[in-house]
């Protein structure tokens, strides 16, 4: 079984902030039962930016971006250097990877990220998997580990992934809107109605930058066909008892049937959408359920701007995401064409052109 464990800063970190060794002792034990049953385990982890701070025996977190970088870079050495003595101990050798989005979007190298961690898989390594925050800017102000989780998980076709953090899954919520202390042991889909509802949630260290961006990882790693569950770093037998189905273990959320394949899941999730387009109810059924193409005839808003041969949301004229896929026109060129016929293309453009906004076969279905 291929398994994408990401593992939160405050998993690995004792209360000041510092590093762990008994947490990540505990962990890479969790780690070292995996291999040797013969699983394919990934690792996504956080806390270079804590460790660094560490290092530079500061006492809280900069907020100036090139103090994080710095940060980063000295504390990613910090923390593989950790890793590597932790799994030392059981013979398994660890494999640094650090990425960027960039790293996603661009097709080919897509392709050679995932042959590497393919072949470091092969090879019997644990990757190891960071942002590469000391030059990604993007990811240090916006970006979160648990995006990036996803990510890896939808890129190497994992079969499980395993979000660990300081709380036991998703919690339910009382008739004030805090959330108890109940796990929801299944969530069959992430539906709008519960991402507002976590928003929502009241005072709760679960709710903004906490399980939003767990939910959303979630949804997309579950569309993909993967499972996803959400449990506690801090069980020593976590990741065992949701192998074994042990009731409690956390909250597990349904994938779809299929996985995509892999240029979907790239067109899907690879490349970061730069705008969406909202389409009637006649092109929904027509993309949707019959899979075909999506025409200009049924587009009625643009929201860009975008390129052609950008990767786009299309959504339901009430704002649900149904797709994603690879436009043939800017949203400008969209905007004059929205709403006529293919047949008219040409003439409003005044140019040759495709007959489709986007071919079905550069079109992945949520």
């Amino acid at each position: 079984m291929r398994l994408v464990l990401k593992i939160g800063s405050s998993v690995l970190s004792a209360p000041d902030g510092r590093l762990d060794p008994s947490s990540l002792n505990r962990f890479a034990s969790q780690l070292a039962a995996l291999h040797k049953e013969g699983h394919e385990v990934l690792v996504v982890t956080s806390g270079a930016i804590a460790a660094g701070v560490a290092q530079f025996a500061w006492k809280e977190k900069p907020v100036d971006l090139r103090l994080k970088q710095a940060a980063a870079a000295v504390g990613q050495a910090a923390l593989m250097n950790a890793y590597q003595k932790a799994l030392s101990s059981f013979q398994i050798i660890p494999a640094q990877v650090l990425l960027t989005r960039e790293d996603f979007m661009n097709r080919q190298r897509y392709l050679n990220v995932r042959n590497t961690i393919l072949k470091l898989l092969f090879l019997k390594t644990i990757p190891i998997i960071n942002e590469n925050d000391c030059v990604s800017t993007d990811e240090i102000q916006f970006g979160d580990n648990d995006s990036l989780s996803a990510l890896v998980a939808t890129k190497v076709e994992a079969d499980k992934l395993i979000i660990l953090s300081d709380v036991q899954g998703l919690l339910e919520l009382d008739g004030e809107g805090r959330l108890t202390t109940k796990i929801i042991p299944v969530v069959e889909r992430v539906t709008p109605e519960l991402e507002r509802t976590v928003v929502g949630a009241k005072a709760s260290k679960m709710t903004v930058g906490g399980m939003t961006t767990k939910l959303a990882a979630a949804k997309m790693a579950t569309a993909a066909g993967i499972e996803v569950w959400i449990a506690s770093g801090h069980e020593p037998d976590a990741v065992k008892n949701i192998l074994a189905g042990r009731p409690g273990a956390g909250t597990r959320f349904v994938p779809r049937p299929t996985k995509f394949e892999a240029r979907h899941a790239w067109i899907a999730f690879g490349k970061k959408t730069k705008g969406a387009l909202v389409i009637d109810d006649g092109a929904l059924k027509a993309v949707v359920e019959e899979r075909r193409s999506l025409l200009p005839s049924g587009i009625k808003k643009v929201q860009g701007p975008f390129a052609e041969g950008d990767s786009v949301g299309i959504k339901s004229f009430k704002g649900m995401e149904v797709a994603r896929g690879l436009v043939n026109f800017s949203s400008q060129d969209i905007a004059i064409i929205k709403g006529h016929h293919s047949s008219e293309i040409a003439s409003l453009l005044g140019r040759s052109a495709a007959q489709e906004v986007i071919h079905r076969d550069n079109l992945v279905i949520l």
